[in-house]
């Protein structure tokens, strides 16, 4: 038994002007930018937190071999460019081709990708590998919880199997899980069946987590379903509410093997589920100086107080360089606080100009737009400098590389502020300590993230704040105007019914 795998991998903020190009793949992707597969993929994943991981021990627990083509990734922003989208397709399209034949077709995607001429750009992927494969060679796709699933994901797919946990700490887990299920379709074991419902309802990330009621309880739901039962596989999409897209929002998937009835019943009474907790989705948002009285009233060994400015999040597309937190613990004069990580390429290149020990005025933040807070002039102090390469340790990616580009440590004051070339979301501790920071020795700590982070930091938090901070990833809908999102749809609109469609 022989199967294909291969991955592109966006999540497209549809409010930001950032374009996603090529050369963002190209310094982002694991593999490298010239997108190496093969052995170069197994080498990388093997026995990582990661869907590829899971993917190569899934065909080895059933004795397949397994063909890695392709792994691309863009941190999250802008609309992913045409010429981006062409040569990704170009490559996974040509590398399927040439490996055929197989047996069967894995596909590690996002969910929630849009380009320059696909709103629904994991569907578009889909297709052009179900018109060279053909009708019949099974096909599965692994998607995020995020993702903003359609109707025609779901009928060019064998099945679609989406991530159970946010912070996402499923993915080996979910990649075993498909490559189970494809080589079953392939020996004839399994016909699956899928039921699809799309409900009317968006939501924001903080209460996503599933970490957090009542997602907690929804997914010790989901995985019980499977328990005992012919359904084999079942997922519920909370959807990517940055994308102005006609099918933005939840959804759940059910696959059964063979009982159409069966999927559909569990599916209608899933998403009533779903619907039930709509008014326990929305968040409460905190402002800066409520977590600093906080952080000023704890014990000193209570562990650190956690302001998640998810407005600013890189891993839904936003800049990460806002400056609202930072000037507020500034002007305070406050003692312990840690924000990180600012994307700052400019203020990293004088830090490393100037050397450790050195001061130096700096204009930090607020350089890519004037949404998300004023850059802060102040006199700085350089702390350490770096070259941003880190391994991750913590729960998520697990096991896989981490480049930040070259990384310094500013005091301002009381406050330290970490400044890196790169942009991506403080998810792992071990990427506070590469740059010399104890986070748990921290009093405040802004994190660049809206639910991620928990994965490693909940544990030592005393209390965690979800930020009332501006930026195009602010969990507050009335900052955002959608124009082509169907509606109606809750909570944008009052009146809004979920029609069964058993």
């Amino acid at each position: 038994m022989r199967i294909a795998s291969a991955g592109i991998q966006h999540e497209t903020n549809t409010f930001s002007d950032v374009p996603t190009r090529l050369a963002d793949f190209e310094r982002d992707s694991d593999c490298g930018s010239q997108f190496v597969g093969g052995d170069r993929i197994a080498d990388l994943y093997q026995d990582t937190n990661t869907i590829h991981g899971g993917y190569l021990a899934g065909a080895i627990s059933v004795e397949a071999d397994i063909e890695p083509l392709l792994c691309a990734r863009a941190q999250p922003s802008g609309r992913v460019d045409r010429d981006a989208f062409e040569h990704l397709m170009g490559l996974l399209i040509d590398r399927l081709r040439g490996a055929l034949p197989v047996d069967g077709v894995l596909l590690d995607l996002h969910g929630a990708m849009a380009t320059d001429d696909h709103d629904d750009a994991e569907g578009e992927i889909i297709a052009r590998v179900r018109e060279l494969v053909g009708k019949t060679m099974p096909v599965v796709v692994t998607f995020d919880l995020h993702a903003n699933i359609t109707q025609r994901m779901v009928e060019l797919s064998d099945v679609l199997i989406g991530f159970n946990t946010y912070p996402h700490v499923d993915m080996y887990d979910r990649g075993v899980e498909a490559a189970q299920l494809l080589c079953r379709m392939i020996r004839g074991e399994l016909k699956p069946v899928q039921a699809f419902r799309q409900l009317p309802l968006i939501t924001l990330p903080p209460m996503q987590c599933t970490l957090r009621e009542p997602m907690k309880s929804l997914m010790s739901h989901v995985a019980d379903l499977k328990v005992g039962s012919d359904i084999v596989a079942a997922s519920v999409a909370m959807g990517f509410p940055f994308a102005d897209i006609e099918d933005a929002g939840v959804s759940v998937l059910v696959t059964s093997s063979g009982d159409s009835n069966r999927a559909s019943t569990a599916a209608e009474k899933l998403a009533r589920r779903v619907w039930s907790f709509r008014d326990l989705l929305q968040p409460e948002l905190t402002a800066i100086a409520v977590a600093m009285q906080h952080a000023q009233q704890l014990a000193a060994d209570a562990g650190p107080v956690i302001f998640a400015d998810g407005s600013d999040n890189p891993g839904g597309g936003a800049p990460c360089d806002g400056t609202v937190a930072l000037r507020a613990l500034i002007d305070a004069d406050f003692r312990g606080a840690v924000v990180g990580i600012l994307s700052d390429p400019e203020t990293v290149a004088q830090a490393h100009a100037a050397g450790v020990g050195r001061t130096i005025e700096a204009l930090i933040g607020g350089k890519t737009d004037d949404r998300h807070g004023e850059s802060v002039r102040a006199t700085a102090r350089i702390c350490t400098l770096s070259d941003g390469e880190f391994l991750h340790r913590g729960p998520m990616r697990q096991g896989i590389p981490g480049h930040f580009g070259r990384m310094a440590t500013l005091r301002i004051g009381g406050v330290t502020v970490v400044v890196a070339e790169n942009r991506m979301q403080l998810l792992d501790r071990e990427m506070l300590r590469i740059a010399g920071v104890t986070p748990e020795r921290s009093r405040l700590i802004v994190v660049k993230s809206a639910v991620h982070f928990r994965a490693d930091f909940q544990q030592m938090a005393s209390v965690i704040f979800d930020a009332d901070t501006p930026g195009i990833h602010r969990p507050d809908f009335a900052n955002f105007d959608y124009r082509s999102l169907r509606r109606p749809i809750y909570p944008l609109d009052s009146d809004v019914e979920f029609e069964s469609e058993s």
